[in-house]
């Protein structure tokens, strides 16, 4: 009856495909991509559905891929029937088209198609859209896994996406890389900064892709930073732009940390706030591989927040919390607590859970630890309380001063009524009483007198072994244990006719006289008995210890070879070796090497070339190389000196920035002109010696102090009243005799001379720079106090007051050298002690490089540190200055003229003057001097 209706459900959805109302055909692709999403067979509608994949409907184009996505690969002859139809569909307008054309034609399994396959992902690997690039990004993985020789050709293609600045692309083509050529780290030299960069801002599952990759990355190309003689900078960024002789002195240093080494472990830290726990699980596994011992603590807390995820996040992460608890107690420690069994959770996170505790045991916290599981030992689950026991004996086994208490817990739960939980005591006990066999003679003896209580065959076994092992210690009562055995021996399980087998020897060595028939009668037991295991060790014994004539000489060594002092068990924690495989890996998880996992190599001895991951790219600084300054000559030919000298005129108007940074802004336009620049500057030297003699007769022609004084109240007013000038639309030179006129007997100080005066208000308002909470009772506030710095000209004083909250004295507060930006700062002196509820003021300065940029740094007590910061506003970074309004105008003007003309003021009055005096000179010519066309430009005359 329900395949009736599906039938008849189908035939429906077929009707309204091949209508020519579109909107029925949108209706019907709707509910098949329903059915496939509920997980139903809907390949029937197959032929169907292909029929309107040339649709001009975009919505119904776009469900009809989603549909031949999930059944390209089943419907292999009808797919390869619509591929001109994906092959169009790849040159169509909307992104969202291409990219699902691409990803159907990826899903055809067919190897005819490779060559189209192949062309199609490397025109949609330079598509506009990232969207697009990154669905070629997939295919590269899918096409691989058709035809793996054409891995060459689509190591192009990765290297080509790898340089893709994009974030929706950058997770993509990394799984595509590790996919196809994980081994080809060369190509991730160039892209290393930018892959680390990015990090923050690709979508979660590329960002997991990305730190594996970049975690097997750095295991090749830096140095171990887990020597003894390490030294961590927390600047090293500044080696960037060290100079030669800072390298010299690092590299005298044993060990200091790569800056791109430093670069990735920065970038991957904020990442332990995600909401996604593989990327959690994958930063974690970074820092673990590859940070300094010292850091790996901050991992911890981001661990122990996954526990309250589901039981499935929860198993993954005991998983590889229990690893490493085996080798760094101290980082989980403090959180305990966490890892208590509760009642709720499943068998196996118990386990776990148990795992760890045990790992984290030592001599502190042991007594917390074993009241915690005598809870356990109680609890109904069975497995778990036989996993506590045997947690209980490693933590006897490890920890000496409680090996008795433990022991003696033990022999109590061989009265428990739980045969599970006695033979898992019994097993327990009998390891740990090899460790002292000749002190714990009475246990022995109690779990003798248990023997016939217990049922479960691995205990019985047990319990014969310590009575054959020790039976020297209990000579009058292992030989009763041994003839109750006879009574029940051919009912009794393998394993313990074998260890009965073995009794009955050892105590033939060493009391014949009284086992002597009893081993006998055992032997002859053994020699009929079903199972072969057990008559070929009957035979082997009987040969052993009974000396005829065909024994031989080894009779003679029976005793020495049964009676051998055996060494104790080692207990260990099942994790102990799985730090062998990559943590989150399936491959840890499984503790066995799952298909396609690659192994972390073990660091370089020797650091390989880091200058690999330098990008050169033009008109922008390169790390670690110093910026070639511009000529300070230039030659502009006549038509593109307009050009060029707009620009640079347009930009003074705005820009308040050095010489330098100026440069920057206009590389783009000096690239476009640089071959003229460079013809232009190749004079010859007779072109020089006439340029030098010219200049040598113009510096004769100099006006007085007077005519200078003129010249110079002129060239200020041309470059402030630009409004004026530019409705005058006058010449050049009749502004010169208007301004003359007018400003004949005025006279002009070149410059005003500043002073920095007391501030006329200071706030007294501070800011909280340390949280009372956040300090562990150590609070701060700071205040600016507008005097001049004491510690350096280019210093803004602070005022710091440091309270302590605490009912205990904090020590040693001090600021550490170490600041995580460059900003110099000078420390207080370091304040010994500071008592419960008191406070003290200090003082410090901050050079903030003339900027707003914060200054953070490390304030610390004798126990903790605390990262801090500090904003100022841009009016804390100002000198307070008093002066009229005058004087105010004259530097306002002065300034303005600084910034257009770039140039110095005291060598503008000499040759304006020098070009008013010429009459041979003209307006037009005026464009031969590049300081003065400036000015021109600027009052658009």
């Amino acid at each position: 009856m329900l395949n009736h209706c599906f039938l008849c459900r189908n035939e429906d959805l077929k009707e309204m495909l091949e209508s020519s109302k579109e909107s029925l055909k949108l209706e019907a692709m709707k509910r098949i991509v329903g059915l496939i999403a509920k997980g139903k067979n809907a390949s029937e509608l197959f032929p169907a559905v292909v029929k309107n994949v040339a649709s001009k409907n975009i919505e119904l184009k776009k469900l009809v891929y989603v549909y031949l996505v999930r059944y390209a690969e089943e419907q292999q002859d009808l797919a390869l029937l619509s591929i001109s139809t994906f092959q169009r569909a790849l040159k169509d307008p909307n992104q969202l088209i291409r990219a699902s054309a691409l990803r159907v034609l990826s899903s055809i399994r067919v190897p005819i198609i490779v060559p189209i396959m192949m062309l199609s992902i490397k025109e949609a690997s330079t598509d506009l859209s990232p969207y697009v690039r990154k669905t070629a990004a997939h295919a590269i993985q899918k096409l691989y896994s058709l035809d793996p020789d054409q891995k060459e050709h689509l190591i192009e293609v990765i290297e080509k996406l790898l340089k893709d600045k994009s974030t929706l692309v950058a997770g993509s083509v990394v799984m595509a890389f590790e996919e196809v050529c994980p081994d080809r780290i060369d190509l991730i030299h160039k892209n290393y900064r930018k892959l680390c960069n990015l990090l923050v801002d690709v979508e979660e599952w590329g960002q997991v892709v990305i730190i594996h990759m970049l975690t097997r990355y750095a295991r090749t190309q830096f140095v171990s930073p887990w020597r003894e003689d390490a030294v961590f900078d927390e600047n090293s960024e500044k080696a960037f732009y060290d100079s030669e002789e800072e390298r010299r002195v690092e590299q005298s240093k044993p060990y200091i940390m790569d800056p791109d080494h430093r670069l990735l472990l920065r970038n991957t830290k904020p990442l332990l706030q995600s909401r996604n726990t593989a990327v959690v699980m994958a930063v974690s596994q970074l820092y673990w591989h590859l940070a300094p011992t010292h850091e790996l603590s901050i991992i911890t807390k981001s661990l122990v927040r996954l526990l309250r995820s589901h039981r499935e996040v929860q198993y993954i992460v005991l998983q590889n919390i229990a690893t490493m608890s085996i080798q760094r107690k101290g980082m989980f420690e403090p959180f305990m607590k966490s890892f208590y069994v509760r009642s709720t959770d499943a068998t196996h996170i118990k386990t776990l859970k148990l795992e760890i505790l045990t790992n984290l045991a030592n001599e502190a916290n042991i007594s917390t630890i074993l009241r915690e599981f005598q809870t356990y030992v109680k609890s109904q689950d069975k497995a778990f309380a036989a996993a506590t026991i045997q947690a209980i004996g490693r933590c006897a086994t490890n920890i000496s001063e409680v090996t008795d208490t433990c022991l003696n817990g033990l022999v109590l739960l061989l009265s428990n009524r739980d045969e599970t939980v006695v033979a898992e005591s019994v097993v327990v006990i009998k390891k740990l009483l090899q460790t002292q066999p000749s002190q714990h003679s009475d246990i022995i003896k109690h779990m003798a007198k248990l023997f016939d209580n217990i049922t479960v065959s691995m205990a019985r076994a047990s319990i014969l072994w310590l009575m054959g092992e020790y039976c020297e210690h209990v000579p009058k009562i292992a030989p009763d244990v041994l003839r109750k055995m006879a009574k029940t021996f051919t009912s009794e399980e393998d394993i313990v006719k074998l260890q009965t087998v073995n009794l009955a020897a050892k105590l033939y060595l060493t009391n014949s006289k009284q086992t002597k028939l009893l081993t006998q009668y055992i032997l002859n037991l053994g020699k009929y008995d079903q199972s072969y295991d057990i008559r070929d060790r009957t035979r082997f014994i009987r040969q052993l210890i009974v000396p005829n004539e065909k024994s031989g000489a080894l009779s003679k060594y029976a005793r020495r070879i049964l009676m051998a002092p055996k060494p104790a068990p080692v207990l260990q924690s099942a994790f102990k070796d799985r730090d062998r495989f990559q943590l989150g890996t399936l491959s840890h998880s499984l503790n066995s090497q799952a298909n396609g996992y690659l192994e972390l190599s073990d660091w370089p001895a020797v650091a390989p070339d880091q200058s690999v991951r330098i990008v050169e790219v033009a008109g922008a600084p390169v790390f670690g190389k110093s910026k070639p300054g511009k000529s300070d000559e230039k030659f502009y030919s006549d038509s593109e000196e307009e050009e060029e000298e707009e620009e640079e005129g347009s930009s003074s108007e705005d820009s308040s920035s050095s010489s330098s940074e100026e440069s920057e802004s206009e590389s783009e336009s000096e690239e476009n002109s640089d071959d003229s620049n460079k013809s232009s500057s190749s004079q010859s030297d007779s072109e020089k010696k006439k340029k030098t003699l010219k200049n040598k007769k113009l510096q004769q022609q100099k006006p007085d102090s007077k005519d200078r004084t003129k010249f110079f109240l002129m060239h200020i007013v041309l470059s402030f009243s630009n409004q004026f000038v530019a409705s005058c639309r006058c010449s050049l030179l009749c502004l010169y005799v208007f301004l003359v006129c007018q400003f004949d007997t005025i006279s002009w100080d070149v410059r005003v001379s500043l002073q920095a005066s007391s501030p006329v208000f200071v706030p007294e308002t501070s800011r909280e720079l340390l949280h009372r909470m956040t300090g562990k009772g150590l609070s701060a506030q700071y205040r600016f106090t507008r005097q001049p710095c004491i510690y350096g000209n280019s210093m803004v004083s602070l005022q710091l007051t440091l309270s302590n909250s605490s009912d205990q004295a904090l020590e040693n507060i001090h600021i550490s050298e170490k600041s995580s930006t460059g900003q110099n700062i000078h420390r207080f002196n370091a304040i010994e002690r500071l008592e419960p509820q008191a406070s003290v003021t200090v003082s410090m300065g901050v050079d903030f490089n003339d900027s707003t940029q914060a200054a953070n740094f490390q304030l610390c007590t004798k126990e903790d540190e605390f990262s801090v910061s500090i904003q100022p506003a841009v009016g804390e970074l100002l000198l307070p200055i008093t002066m009229s309004e005058a004087d105010f105008t004259k530097e306002q003007i002065y300034n303005k003229i600084t910034k257009t003309l770039k140039l110095n003021l005291n060598e503008i009055p000499c040759g304006l003057s020098v070009w008013l005096a010429n009459d041979r000179l003209g307006t037009g010519n005026l464009f031969k001097n590049n300081n003065l066309l400036k000015c021109y430009k600027y009052l658009n005359i």
